[in-house]
């Protein structure tokens, strides 16, 4: 059976459950990003819609929201697991790797529907309904909701649309294809105000994460000619502008954008939480040469082949030593084709 075939028939079983079950906990990814935010909260109207009872769940470790996501209305939100989580069905959204959410009882429900778009996902569901081609999992969840025959909400239609702008990068990605354009032009039809979404969530900016802003472009480091362009942020950093640690959403968009960089690097250390002294690492490439998933998951991460992110007890010095290495075995291949060893 071929792979769109296979994908086909995982559609159907994935509405034939949504269609069926009665009972679901829709969840997602830690520190959720707005095409998880926006995958949930658009997969919970239309649960809203269906007549089902339906929660989200979000850990409290990631609340509050960043900023500019505290726009959503997260109607439906718990933030522990139902206790009859054996009697429900969990739709977990964007999500590649089960242990990227918190809460492992919710791997106790009655179904694990896996909905996602990263290609190294691990398929831990019951369903894997995972789709590399889409621009993002909103996709997916708009594409399901024609599929249940249902009409777009201006709320639902407004979370997919974060959803889609936030991991196209605005239609500027390489994931960026027709389909992406086409979800765009139906939602604004249904009613997204296009020019207050885009304020809220990149131009309202508080005047602390301008500050972050500045003092991390002012500790930027380069290495190997500049293929390798960092910006390491202590928990000082953080204290010194009064800043909060999702204002460092948006940072690694500017050393991307340096010429000459193949990859872009954000260290961030935590400051709260269980994981407080660990380090959360965010990496972008600009182009194909560098994948940069496949480093995220030597450090027990993922992501995209541009975009991955991965959490650490490496200090920074040693952290920066395991990217150069890696970098440099994806980029300066030795002639026998073989890639040189990597730091673990």
């Amino acid at each position: 059976m071929s792979d769109t075939a296979i994908l086909t028939e995982t559609r159907e079983l994935v509405l034939e459950r949504i269609r069926e079950d009665s009972q679901f906990v829709l969840a997602t990814h830690e520190n959720p990003d707005g095409d998880a935010l926006g995958s949930l909260v658009a997969m919970q109207g239309l649960m809203q819609a269906l007549g089902k009872d339906s929660e989200m769940f979000i850990s409290p470790h990631d609340l509050p929201l960043p900023q500019e996501y505290r726009l959503f209305a997260l109607d439906g939100l718990i933030q522990q697991p139902p206790p009859d989580i054996a009697g429900r069905t969990v739709i977990f959204l964007d999500c590649g790797n089960i242990d990227r959410n918190s809460a492992s009882v919710l791997r106790d429900g009655a179904h694990l529907l896996n909905v996602d778009h990263h290609h190294d996902n691990t398929c831990f569901g019951t369903l894997n309904y995972v789709v590399p081609g889409a621009s993002c999992t909103a996709e997916i969840v708009w594409d399901l909701m024609h599929g249940l025959g249902l009409s777009l909400t201006p709320s639902i239609a407004e979370a997919l649309y974060i959803g889609l702008i936030t991991d196209t990068g605005r239609f500027m990605y390489e994931n960026t294809g027709p389909r992406a354009h086409l979800m765009a032009a139906e939602l604004l039809e249904a009613g997204v105000d296009v020019s207050a979404v885009n304020q809220r969530l990149y131009e309202d900016m508080p005047p602390a994460k301008l500050a972050l802003l500045g003092l991390a472009l002012g500790q930027m480091q380069r290495f190997d000619a500049g293929e390798l362009t960092l910006v390491a942020l202590v928990a000082e950093d953080f204290e010194r502008t009064e800043a909060e640690e999702s204002y460092s959403e948006g940072i690694i968009d500017q050393l991307r954008a340096l010429q000459g960089t193949k990859v872009a690097a954000l260290i961030r250390e935590l400051s709260s939480g269980e994981r407080k002294g660990q380090h959360k690492v965010s990496l972008r490439a600009t182009d194909d040469d560098v994948d940069v998933s496949v480093i995220a998951r030597a450090q027990g991460g993922g992501g995209h082949r541009r975009a991955a992110g991965f959490s650490t007890t490496l200090e920074p010095d040693q952290l920066i030593e395991f990217l150069r290495g890696a970098i440099a075995a994806q980029l300066h291949q030795p002639s026998d084709g073989h890639a040189a060893a990597t730091a673990a």
